[in-house]
């Protein structure tokens, strides 16, 4: 039996062969539905529509489920900034985690003990920073997750276990894998350009468990053969070696500076100082404080290191670290 479909028909078939929205084709089909007139001729041509909306529908809804449960392993940032640790299995991350901060992460000695990303916090001075425990990488294993907790972060701690079979391997394979991702880790100090579709990544690479071993060889080889040139760190997460130095390290890769609000009269409080980055104005801290001190502000008095007390500065003044400052308006 022929389908006899009508006119109108042709003309929205023209859309659904225009577009690759899955959503808009649903919306197109649907539509082809209820055009299409209802007899045995147009059986095989309705359960073919009806078969293809179905199956769009359930690959839009298991994209969503994925994107949720990508989405429940984000964390959100706290402190004065984002570290997370990576490294192979065994490296010793959430040792290091447990020594650095009061967190109790589970700590064994068989490899993949960490599954997911564990938050902690560690106290530096007057400040927090947020660390963020993950799973192990090799070259066979790496959350879908993973990629994105790392961009997020503002600095990547690589733990090497220096008690491994080959540290310096270690190293360059989880830079393979996260190359492959689109990320690449580069010192600090590194001046290098963004690369074509990478997202560069500053890293710190940390030796660990040295009270169990001589790492001189080891950084001697990190420095000749890993691209690019890294300075590694080396510590114990077991004996507490050099954990209170890798405190201010990490502090500083944030590159972020501290100030501190003054009412007039009174002395300033140093227990919660404001966090900007290294390049932000007085109104960046007027804003911090209130939208109304950015609207009205005048002036400022400040007090810091090379400068008179209660120096007058103006909208323009770029902060420093350390920097007590009585907003005028």
């Amino acid at each position: 039996m022929p389908a006899n479909l009508p006119p109108q028909y042709f003309e929205v078939e023209k859309k659904l062969k225009n577009t690759n929205n899955p959503a808009e084709k649903i919306k197109i089909m649907e539509e082809l539905l209820s055009i299409i007139p209802k007899h045995k001729g147009t059986e095989k041509l309705q359960a073919l529509y009806k078969s293809k909306i179905s199956k769009l529908k359930a690959q839009s809804q298991k994209k969503t489920a994925t994107a949720r449960h990508e989405s429940l392993h984000h964390i959100e940032k706290s402190g004065a900034g984002q570290v997370v640790l990576i490294g192979p299995p065994n490296s010793g991350k959430s040792m290091l985690i447990k020594s650095l901060t009061n967190a109790e992460p589970e700590v064994a000695d068989y490899p993949f003990t960490t599954h997911k990303p564990y938050p902690a916090m560690m106290k530096y001075e007057n400040v927090q920073v947020q660390l963020i425990d993950t799973p192990p990488i090799t070259r066979d294993y790496m959350e879908a997750w993973h990629t994105e907790i790392i961009k997020n972060a503002d600095t990547v701690l690589l733990i090497i276990d220096s008690t491994s079979r080959d540290p310096v391997e270690d190293i360059m394979t989880i830079q393979e894998v996260l190359q492959e991702k689109k990320i690449s880790l580069v010192p600090e100090k590194n001046k290098t350009d963004q690369e074509k579709n990478q997202s560069m990544k500053k890293c710190m690479i940390v030796l660990n468990k040295v009270e169990m071993k001589n790492t001189s060889d080891i950084e001697k080889q990190i420095k000749e053969f890993v691209e690019p040139e890294f300075t590694p760190f080396t510590c114990s997460a077991v004996q507490n070696i050099n954990l209170d130095l890798l405190r201010e390290k990490i502090f500083k890769s944030l590159n972020v500076l501290r100030v501190y609000s003054k009412i007039p009269g009174k002395k300033p409080s140093y227990d919660d100082p404001f966090i900007f980055e290294y390049g932000s104005s007085l109104m960046d801290m007027a804003k911090a404080v209130h939208k109304d001190f950015a609207k009205n502000l005048k002036y400022a008095r400040i007090w810091g290191k090379k400068k008179y007390e209660g120096q007058k500065v103006n909208k323009e003044y770029k902060l420093q670290d350390g920097d007590v400052i009585e907003l005028h308006i």
